[in-house]
């Protein structure tokens, strides 16, 4: 099932939040302030469901001019937009500043409403509707469906609804849910009796409750209590989910619009920015260097200054190279893509893409670096060479093959691979025929099955160090070789992302609880194992009472390999002193007696020959003896 993100633009009082209420039966209007004037000044929030079942998240955007930046804020995320035009008005100019904002911002969806249909007759709306398709010429919204409704009368709001289904089912494409997780912050309070409370728009991958994440570019371990969406609680939120989380470990003074959600180490706070910027071709203004602007990306507004890379300005529909430099830091990847208004008069101005989130500063006019951001901007060698990384995840790619499938040598993609390396994009294992590449995605997707399959396992088992190595190999990564890995895990376990001890893996600092249950169930079976002394009991025989059997099971284990308890065959067990003391016994008779039988263990021990024989077994398995041809009969091994 997709999970998509419907918003509104427009402007000023035509409607939106009057059309989102008449869909959802909800009032996205949540301030006292925004009832009294009668305007959206934040952003709101609300969901609907279609016919087909499918619940549609909804962002209500502000329209007054003013609340632009809340305006920007809310379209992180959108899949499809409603823009919604009153049919007594027309395209305002708020209108037409939307249109731009959206187009910068990659759109690429749109459903055209004619609202408040009512208040006008036919002719008036045709006269409308053949302005409005005039005006969108040559724009993203050319061609966009069109739908004519009165949000006051309910008139034309199941063609809408269906219009809706039928663009997320045929044409809008689901998210991206096994990549890192990016949740950009729109707002942020505090709950009495919960703390910490952020809502925001998953942008890319999945978080659950267990994840331990990092608020950027604060630097803050941010800890997960609950997650909503839709008002309801989640284990788990996916990519295109209005979702509302409650955090440990930071306080709402410490957040603002603008950060960022992800996992620890998956991104770079900067406060530079090497971009592609397009001038809106129905501007007034010409971008010249150093021009102080306001930069929205994401849900963040900072104050920068544009430094023009590759030309003297840049004027209306024209295009440049340009290094923006903030004012303070932020936490984006490439391709993200941006919008900027003047310092003063606040108008949009233009946007584009991001090329380099972390790049140097740079001089203006230097052939070198321009030439390395046209090669990020069409697609370099290095970006080919990641999606090809990307594509082996399951298997990881050799460098040899990477050459082969790309028709370049080893030695023209060692500087890229370097780059791909440095920027924590991909992981590499140089092995000794080969060296092998695996997509930090790739990864990501991996860990967070492993890790969820620990926490469970932690869960079901509190009395076991963790799992074996050899079970996480075959069950998420059997198609990748064992050499290659045991690198990769002992790289993992040096970065602390798992924990280790000898053959078992645990979630980082798993210590097995010594608790009361744990306390119990070891005095029960020492006492038993002492009392029955060398007339050894089946472990399976042994009356634990109220203690569940796994429970009896995990803890022999440990105290197994904690070296209190020895494993004399698959069903017997004793305590380890008892058999060093016979192991000593054994040996002084060896000494004096070339030969040692059942009986005369029977007999030394005075148990009965049913636990004398596993104790010459043992004896066996430790090359303290060995068998001379009879079955009773032994020899010392050496």
């Amino acid at each position: 099932m997709k999970n998509i993100i419907v918003g509104t633009a427009g402007h000023i009082d035509h409607g939106k939040t009057t059309l989102i209420k008449a869909l959802t039966g909800r009032n996205t209007d949540r301030w006292e302030e925004e009832q009294r004037r009668g305007i959206t000044i934040d952003l709101g929030f609300t969901y609907f469901d279609l016919k087909n079942g499918d619940r549609v998240g909804i962002i209500d955007v502000p329209g007054h001019e003013k609340f632009i930046n809340n305006m920007v804020a809310g379209v992180v995320g959108m899949d499809l937009v409603l823009l919604v035009i009153a049919a007594d008005e027309g395209i305002m100019p708020q209108t037409r500043e939307h249109m731009d904002i959206l187009g910068l911002l990659g759109i690429k969806k749109s459903i055209l409403v004619i609202n408040k249909c009512d208040l006008v007759d036919e002719e008036w709306l045709e006269l409308v509707e053949e302005e409005i398709q005039e005006e969108l010429e040559g724009t993203f919204l050319e061609g966009a469906p069109v739908v004519k409704v009165s949000a006051a009368t309910g008139q034309g709001l199941d063609e809408l609804t269906d219009t809706i289904q039928q663009l997320m089912s045929d044409e809008v494409v689901a998210k991206d849910t096994q990549t890192i997780p990016r949740l950009p912050i729109d707002r942020a309070f505090t709950l009495s009796g919960f703390g910490t409370i952020i809502t925001g728009t998953l942008i890319s991958g999945t978080i659950t409750r267990e994840d331990v994440l990092e608020m950027y570019p604060i630097g803050k371990e941010c800890k997960i209590r609950n997650i909503q969406v839709h008002g309801q609680n989640q284990d788990k939120c996916y990519a295109g989910q209005r979702v509302a989380i409650n955090l440990s470990n930071v306080k709402k003074k410490e957040i603002r619009r603008g950060c960022v959600l992800a996992p620890k180490n998956s991104m770079k706070n900067t406060d530079l920015l090497d971009v592609k910027l397009k001038v809106l071709e129905d501007s007034m203004r010409i971008l010249t260097n150093h021009e102080r602007l306001h930069l929205y990306t994401g849900t963040s507004e900072i104050l920068c200054r544009a430094v023009l890379l590759d030309k003297e300005q840049i004027g209306p529909g024209e295009e440049g190279l340009v290094q923006l430099r903030l004012e303070e830091e932020i936490a984006v990847k490439r391709g993200d893509r941006f919008v900027v208004r003047f310092y003063s008069p606040m108008e949009t101005i233009g946007g584009g893409i991001v090329l380099e989130p972390n790049p140097v500063r740079k001089k203006r006019f230097d052939a070198q670096a321009i030439e390395e951001l046209k090669k990020k901007e069409s697609g370099s060698l290095g970006d080919v060479m990641e999606l090809q990384i990307k594509e082996h995840g399951d298997t990881m790619i050799t460098l040899a093959e990477l050459a082969k499938v790309m028709a370049h040598s080893v030695d023209e993609l060692k500087e890229y691979l370097e780059e791909l390396e440095e920027s924590g994009t991909i992981f590499v294992f140089p092995m000794k025929k080969d060296t092998y590449l695996w997509h930090r995605d790739s990864e990501f997707a991996v860990r967070q099955k492993i890790e969820e399959t620990l926490q469970k396992y932690h869960s079901e088992h509190p009395y076991r160090y963790g799992m074996k190595k050899a079970e996480i190999h075959n069950t998420f990564l059997k198609k990748i070789k064992p050499n290659i890995f045991d690198a990769y895990i002992e790289r993992m376990t040096g970065e602390n992302v798992y924990g280790r001890r000898e053959e078992y893996l645990s979630l980082p600092g798993y210590e097995v609880p010594k608790d009361a249950m744990y306390l119990q169930t070891e005095k029960l079976i020492e006492d038993t194992f002492e009392k029955a002394g060398y007339d050894f009991v089946r472990f399976s025989e042994i009356d634990f009472g109220k203690i569940p059997r796994q429970t009896a099971e995990d803890v022999v284990l440990m105290m197994i390999d904690e070296g209190k308890v020895l494993r004399i065959n698959e069903e017997m067990f004793t305590m380890k002193h008892l058999m060093d003391e016979a192991k000593e016994k054994i040996q002084n008779h060896l000494k004096e007696e070339n030969l040692i039988t059942i009986a005369q263990v029977r007999d030394m021990f005075s148990t009965s020959r049913k636990s004398a024989k596993p104790i010459l077994e043992y004896m066996d398995s430790i090359k303290v003896t060995k068998k001379t041809g009879g079955e009773s009969e032994r020899v010392a091994y050496l």
